[in-house]
């Protein structure tokens, strides 16, 4: 391995932008055609669109409170993966973008692992693999922290 600075990408650099590049293209493209399902009223909203307004003072939580308690009627708000459950809404439809621009990194990550390996980089290969495995896990909901 040199310290040498060169100006060419690596396979791994070209196929990480490459994903991404195809990652976000998607996540746009979704939060266009989710949005306007939502403000069209293509599809039903859990919160009326003209009562959203009444709604953006309020932290995630509080605001997750309210809609339980004035339009769901849930046993518990939804927190977490709970949104999953109200798809067919498209004030909920659209954080189906969000997860894909949020996901987007860690496929990528995951992608290059192999081709770090197979060229002899281990120390970067096992970086990538940790922080793909560690961003994963901080996505699936199943640790707990800072007060949510």
């Amino acid at each position: 391995m040199s310290n040498e600075i060169t100006k060419e990408a690596s396979q791994e650099q070209l196929l990480y932008a490459a994903i991404l590049e195809k990652g976000m293209f998607l996540g746009l493209a979704s939060m266009i055609i989710t949005f306007s399902l939502y403000v069209f009223g293509i599809m039903p909203s859990v919160v009326p669109l003209g009562e959203v307004s009444n709604y953006w003072k309020m932290p995630v939580g509080k605001y997750l409170e309210a809609v339980n308690q004035n339009f769901l009627h849930w046993e518990h708000a939804p927190t977490g993966w709970a949104w999953l459950k109200l798809l067919a809404y498209g004030d909920f439809l659209n954080f189906v973008p969000v997860a894909i621009l949020a996901g987007v990194t860690i496929m990528c990550y995951g992608v290059i692992v192999p081709g770090l390996f197979k060229r002899g980089d281990k120390a970067m290969g096992i970086m990538t693999l940790a922080t793909a495995l560690i961003l994963a896990l901080a996505a699936s909901g199943l640790l707990k922290g800072g007060g949510h």
